[in-house]
């Protein structure tokens, strides 16, 4: 039924969701290619992580004007957790989206997130809860701003957790609101493809 909405139902959505970044980008890894006997010349080393672990976990939220304050999880993700993080998160940045009387909450069915006293803080917090099935396809538009925010941060030369934080910040400060408003205006374009294709993988 999403698929029929109109474009003032999707500019009051808040999606929220967590993202790991790696130092070295993807699960900590870089290739570099040398000619033969000049991998340990200086320009073909990497350098190591020395403090403060190889990743990062954050959460954050978005909605078509803008993304959410960035949120840094140290430690295990569990439920209490995700609980602290709404709460001190979700009702803030919904009201510097200027939506916090109308809003409608889309977060995937991750365990954490559909803990008893996470779904009970969300019943009486979130003037709206959007439900997704059981077993669904992730079409939460925020993966593509992770997407995008891991590739800028792949630009930089960032050698421990305390940079990695830093970078996060500044490349998340940058997001401009006409991205987010592109990436939710293509919901009902990946919904019809979701289910042209019967749930399964699409090109999105």
């Amino acid at each position: 039924m999403y698929v029929k909405q109109s474009t003032e139902f999707c500019k009051n959505l808040i999606f929220v969701d967590e993202s790991k970044y790696n130092i070295f980008g993807s699960y900590g890894k870089q290739k570099a290619w040398h000619t033969p006997n000049t991998a340990l010349h200086i320009k073909n080393v990497r350098p190591t992580v020395k403090y403060g672990g190889a990743n990062q976990l954050v959460w954050n939220c978005m909605a078509s004007s803008s993304v959410g304050n960035i949120d840094f999880i140290d430690g295990t993700m569990n439920k209490y957790v995700y609980l602290d993080i709404l709460k001190r998160n979700l009702k803030q940045s919904a009201s510097n989206f200027g939506i916090s009387r109308h809003f409608k909450f889309y977060q995937d069915n991750d365990p954490k997130h559909t803990a008893d006293i996470c779904k009970l803080w969300v019943v009486y917090h979130c003037p709206c809860v959007i439900k997704t099935p059981v077993q669904s396809l992730d079409i939460n538009p925020i993966e593509h701003v992770w997407d995008y925010l891991q590739q800028k941060n792949n630009e930089h030369n960032i050698s421990n957790k305390q940079e990695l934080r830093k970078h996060l910040i500044e490349e998340w400060a940058k997001i401009s609101g006409s991205f987010c408003a592109k990436l939710i205006k293509s919901m009902s374009n990946q919904l019809r493809e979701v289910i042209k294709c019967k749930g399964g993988s699409t090109r999105y």
